[in-house]
Parts: structure tokens; C-alpha cells; sequence
């Protein structure tokens, strides 16, 4: 590595840097209903679009922990950034799973923009000469705004008959965009509707829900690389709680920043010399130390089980989505304790404490991270039961 090429330590600077600016940026990513170009900017500038991206073209190809710490930094600094950034960065990953011609063209430039959408709905693939032809509508499709390409879902006819769900690649140029992101939390994030009409899908790039969720896409040199097969839904998975736990750290900060104050009715003068603020604040503090320490040992398992190649059981990915689930109940219940001793004066749309607290709560009804379906996938394996999702 050249002495000036960026690294892990560099890279997660180069963001606690610019964590005030996202921050101060909040207002206008939710007046916009899109972060800033700013932001965007700053994250490329910082390197974070190449973590995901294997050395080979040019990537910094970094560790799980290390994206993790790096994307949970975004988040402190404002958690619509850092959703487009996990969806970015982890669909870029999702990339590699796919054969060497297609990774060749998604990272010809060594960092990449990538959004997903990954509930196939009606959409379809129906294949024809050298490919595929796309059609259909993706809701919810964070990042797509600023995203090079779109991985999508869709329910495939392959050229046998058989039908089968997968994955395909799209540049974001080939699909339009709906302006119909009008919601009361994760604003910033632009996750508007996408639609294909009759587009053309190479077929090297496609892969099958099962060929990427086992790693095994034919034409893939790659296929079981060492320290980087983690697992597709436990890979997500975890790079999404990052932005929770950065969230709610941002949440923290801001609310004893704006402490000293008066309470109003009362005879305090400095709100930091209540019992009752003293009490939730160190709540709140204990329970986001608690949902990360919990969750550090779901990073560590799925490092050390890449790293030697072996991958995880169905039992442990269900409990990966279990340690998330409470993880994010841990910081909602953390972030409400701080809540309960706010001011009416949090209400104000230009105060951060109270868009950190509209998107984890928001980001918390998501149909893989909500907490009340993470903890039944887990509950069930923990009483012998199997998982009853092939979510995994």
C-alpha cells in the first residue's frame, strides 16, 4: 500500500471529521427530502464508497468491523446519510458475489454507488437473446437518487423453464425514479420508487436469490475468499445496526449538549442538576454501551468464520438477527429514556435530538431490522424450533 493510499484509520478520520457538517446538514436533507450533494462529497472525498470495493480493482476491500465502525460514524453524524451509505456500501459488497466480467464492469473505477431493492413483488425477467428482459417496480429503494447502479429483485423464467427469483444489476440511468418519497422520518433518505420497462439485462448480470445467498455464481474467482464471505442477510444485517448504534449516539450527544438550560415552572436553573435528567441520561448512556457490546460479539464471530473460510449455521444467523433485534431495542429504549426528560423546545424541526429520534424509529419498523421479527427468528431456534424464514 502506497504511504498516501487511504486505510481503515484513515478513512474513519477522514468521517469524525465531517460528522458536524452532516449533522448540520439534517435540515436540508429533510427539506429536500435528499441528502445533500454536500454529504455525498464528503463521504467520496473520505474514501467510504471503496471499502466495500476488493483490492483488485482498486478497493480498500476493508474488514467487517472496519465498515462497520466506519458507517456507525456516518450515522452519528446523521442517520439518513448513514442509511444511504449502509445501502450503498453493502449492496457494493453484494457485487462481488457476482461473476468476474460483471465485477469488472461494476468496479471500473474502484468505488461504487450501488443501491438494492430486494423483494421482487411483480417484477419480472423473462429471457431472451444474450439475456433478460426487466420489468417491473421497486419501493423503498434507499440511495437511488445518487446510486450508479440498482441491484434489483425480480421473479425469473430461465431459458429451462424453470422459475426462480433473482438478482440483477441495472444502471441507474436505465431505470426512472417516482417522486414519492413523502414520509415523516428517514426524510434524507430519498428512498423513492423505481420501474423498468423493457430493460435489457446482460445475462452475466444476474444471479439467482440462492446462488447469492450461497456465494457460488459460476465465472466468480473469488468463491469463497478468505476473511470476506460472511454471508449475504448476515452481512446486511449487521452493517444496518451500525447506523442505529450511531445514531443513538448522535441522539446522546446532542441532547447533554443542549442541558445547560433552565427547566421551565420550576426553579432549576442548569436541567444537568436534575436527579430525574442525571437518572435517564446515564439510562441511556448504559443501554447504547450495552446494545454495542452485545453486538461486537456478532462482528467477531462473523469475522473469525470468514476469516478460516467456515461459514455460519443456520442457529447462529438466526442469532445475529436475535443480537440485532435487541441491539436496536436497546437504543430505542435509550433514546426514549432521553425523550422523557426533553424539552418542548426539542420540537423545533431545526433541532438534531429530535430527527435522531424520528429515524430510529423509523429505520426500526424495516422488515429485516424490526426488532419484534428478529427476536422471534431467534426465539424459535432458542426452543428447538427451526428459524421459519429462509431469511437467514
Amino acid at each position: 500500500m502506497s504511504p498516501h493510499e487511504p486505510d481503515f484509520d484513515s478513512v474513519l478520520e477522514a468521517v469524525r471529521v465531517i460528522v458536524p457538517t452532516l449533522r448540520e446538514n439534517g435540515l436540508e436533507a429533510e427539506d429536500r427530502r435528499w441528502i445533500p450533494d454536500e454529504n455525498i462529497e464528503l463521504l467520496e472525498k473520505a474514501g467510504v464508497f471503496r471499502i466495500a470495493v476488493p483490492r483488485r480493482f482498486g478497493g480498500l476491500d476493508l474488514s467487517l468491523p472496519q465498515q462497520y465502525a466506519i458507517l456507525s460514524e456516518i450515522a452519528r453524524g446523521c442517520a439518513s446519510t448513514g442509511w444511504v451509505a449502509v445501502a450503498w456500501v453493502s449492496t457494493a459488497w453484494l457485487a462481488t458475489l457476482y461473476p468476474d466480467v460483471t465485477q469488472e464492469e461494476i468496479f471500473a473505477t474502484g468505488q461504487v454507488r450501488i443501491s438494492g431493492a430486494f423483494t421482487a413483488g411483480n417484477s419480472t425477467l423473462v429471457a431472451t437473446e444474450g439475456g433478460y428482459l426487466l420489468n417491473g417496480t421497486w419501493r423503498f429503494n434507499t440511495g437511488c437518487r445518487g446510486a450508479d447502479w440498482d441491484l434489483v429483485a425480480a421473479t425469473v423464467t430461465l431459458p429451462d423453464g424453470t422459475v426462480d427469483e433473482a438478482y440483477a444489476l441495472v444502471p441507474m440511468s436505465e431505470l426512472s425514479i417516482a417522486d414519492d418519497w413523502h414520509v415523516s422520518a428517514t426524510i434524507g433518505t430519498g428512498s423513492s420508487t423505481t420501474t423498468a420497462r423493457d430493460v435489457f439485462v446482460p445475462a452475466h448480470r444476474l444471479v439467482t436469490v440462492g446462488e447469492a445467498l450461497t456465494g457460488t455464481a459460476e465465472g466468480r474467482s473469488n468463491s469463497g475468499a478468505t476473511g470476506r464471505d460472511y454471508g449475504l442477510l448476515s452481512m446486511v444485517i449487521s452493517e444496518s445496526v451500525a447506523i442505529y448504534l450511531g445514531a443513538a449516539k448522535g441522539a446522546y450527544e446532542t441532547f447533554v449538549e443542549g442541558l445547560r438550560r433552565p427547566i421551565a415552572y420550576t426553579t432549576w436553573e442548569d436541567q444537568r442538576e436534575h436527579p430525574l435528567t442525571q437518572h435517564q441520561v446515564a439510562v441511556a448512556e448504559n443501554r447504547i454501551a450495552a446494545a454495542e457490546a452485545l453486538f461486537e460479539g456478532q462482528l467477531t464471530l462473523l469475522q473469525e468464520r470468514a476469516d478460516v473460510g467456515e461459514p455460519l449455521t443456520d442457529t447462529e444467523k438466526a442469532t445475529v438477527r436475535g443480537r440485532a433485534g435487541h441491539a436496536i431495542q436497546l437504543v430505542n429504549e435509550a433514546v426514549d429514556a432521553l425523550n422523557s426528560v426533553s424539552s418542548a423546545s426539542s420540537l423545533a424541526r431545526k433541532g438534531h435530538f429530535r430527527r435522531y429520534r424520528r429515524d430510529i424509529e423509523a429505520l426500526s419498523l424495516h422488515g429485516l431490522m424490526n426488532p419484534n421479527m428478529s427476536l422471534e427468528v431467534h426465539g424459535r431456534v432458542l426452543v428447538g424450533l427451526d428459524p421459519g424464514t429462509p431469511y437467514l
